[in-house]
C-alpha cells in the first residue's frame, strides 16, 4: 500500500509517541513522491526538532541528524561514507531525542558500502532511526531490503504526467514493439527522438520566458530609462538554462523509472510508476535478467551524473542510449 507523505508521517508520529519505532525503515517512491521530505520530517521528529516548520533549507541541518549521499563526482555511496557515519552514530546525542541516520539514494550504495551497511542494520545503535531513501528499492541488496520496514509514497492524486513524460513513454513502448532487433540505426533514432524532444523543451521554456520579458518591458518602458532591460534578460537567461537543466533531468528519470518498473515486474511488485506501460515492461522483465537491467540502470545514472558535468548533452545522450538500448552484449530482444 503507498501512502500520501501526511499520511505516511502521521503513521510514524504515532508510532513514535508509543514508543514503537522500529530501527531501520525504506522510505520508496517515484520522484515527486516527497521522499526527501518526508526522511527530514521523521529525522527531525525523532531528534526532538519541530517537524511540521521545516523547509528545504532547514532539512537534515541538526546535529543529531546524519547523513549519506551520492558524492558529486562518483554519483555513489562509496564505503568511507558508511564508515563515517557508523562512527558518528556511535557518538551520544547531543539533545535529549535519538540520533538519526539517513542515506539519500541508498540505490547509489556501492557493493563494499552495502556490506558495509549491513552490518549496521544488523547491530543498530543504540538510541538511533535508520532511513534509507531511494525510488529504485529493487537495486538494494535483498538482506538490506529484508531488515528494513518499507513505507511506500504515492504521487499526489492530481499530479498528472507532463507531456514531455508521456511523449517519452510512448517513444520507448513503440521501440520495444517494432518489429525486428534493436539494431544500431534503430538505436540512433531513438537517441535522435531523445535529444528532439529536449529540444522542443528548451524552445517551450524559452518562448515563456521571451513571453514574460515581452510583457515587462510593455509594462516599463515609459516609466523607466531603459537600463533594467539588460538586467532583466540576463535574468530571463539564467531561468531558463535552470529550468531546461531540471526539466531534462526529469525526462532522464523518467528513463530510469521505466527500468524500475522492469525490475518491480521481475519481482512480482504490483506497484508500477507507469502503470499505463505494464504491458510492454512485464514482456521486457521476461526478456532481460535481473543483472542486466541493473547494468543499464547504472547506464543511466552516468548518464545523469555526466549531464550534471555539463559535457556535450548529444555525445552524452547517444552514447548512454547505445549502451542502454542497444544489442551489443546485453540481451537486447
Amino acid at each position: 500500500m503507498a501512502f500520501s507523505p501526511q499520511a505516511a508521517f502521521e503513521l510514524f508520529r504515532r508510532a513514535w509517541r508509543q514508543r514503537r519505532l522500529a530501527h531501520a525503515y525504506l522510505v520508496t517512491g517515484p520522484a515527486g513522491s516527497g521522499k526527501r521530505e518526508l526522511a527530514g520530517r521523521v529525522a527531525a521528529l525523532v531528534t526532538g526538532q519541530p517537524a511540521d516548520i521545516l523547509d528545504e533549507h532547514s532539512l537534515f541541518k541538526h546535529p543529531d541528524i546524519h547523513l549519506a549521499e551520492p558524492e558529486s563526482k562518483s554519483r555513489r555511496i562509496v564505503i568511507e561514507q558508511i564508515r563515517m557515519l557508523e562512527a558518528e552514530l556511535q557518538l551520544k546525542a547531543s539533545g535529549t531525542g535519538s540520533k538519526a541516520g539517513v542515506i539519500l539514494e541508498a540505490d547509489r550504495l556501492s557493493p563494499q558500502a552495502s556490506n558495509a551497511f549491513l552490518k549496521t542494520l544488523e547491530e543498530p545503535p543504540d538510541n538511533c532511526l535508520l532511513l534509507l531513501v531511494t525510488s529504485i528499492p529493487e537495486a538494494l541488496l535483498d538482506t538490506i531490503r529484508s531488515r528494513c520496514i518499507p513505507v511506500a509514497l504515492q504521487l499526489a492524486a492530481d499530479r498528472e504526467p507532463e507531456p514531455a513524460q508521456v511523449r517519452l513513454l510512448e517513444v520507448l513502448t513503440a521501440f520495444y514493439h517494432t518489429e525486428g532487433r534493436a539494431g544500431i540505426p534503430r538505436v540512433f533514432n531513438l537517441s535522435r527522438e531523445f535529444i528532439q524532444l529536449l529540444r522542443e523543451t528548451r524552445q517551450g521554456i524559452q518562448d515563456k520566458n521571451a513571453a514574460e520579458l515581452k510583457r515587462e518591458e510593455a509594462l516599463y518602458r515609459q516609466t523607466t530609462d531603459g537600463a533594467w532591460l539588460k538586467e532583466r534578460e540576463d535574468y530571463y537567461k539564467g531561468v531558463t538554462e535552470s529550468r531546461y537543466i531540471l526539466e531534462r533531468s526529469r525526462l532522464v528519470e523518467t528513463l530510469l523509472q521505466w527500468w524500475a518498473d522492469i525490475l518491480r515486474r521481475q519481482q512480482g511488485c504490483a506497484n508500477l510508476d507507469f502503470s499505463s506501460c505494464a504491458e510492454t515492461t512485464g514482456e521486457l522483465a521476461r526478456k532481460f535478467s535481473t543483472p542486466q537491467v541493473l547494468d543499464k540502470v547504472a547506464q543511466l545514472e552516468e548518464l545523469r551524473e555526466n549531464l550534471g558535468r555539463n559535457v556535450q548533452e548529444l555525445l552524452a545522450v547517444e552514447a548512454a542510449f547505445l549502451r542502454v538500448f542497444g544489442p551489443t552484449g546485453s540481451g537486447t530482444p
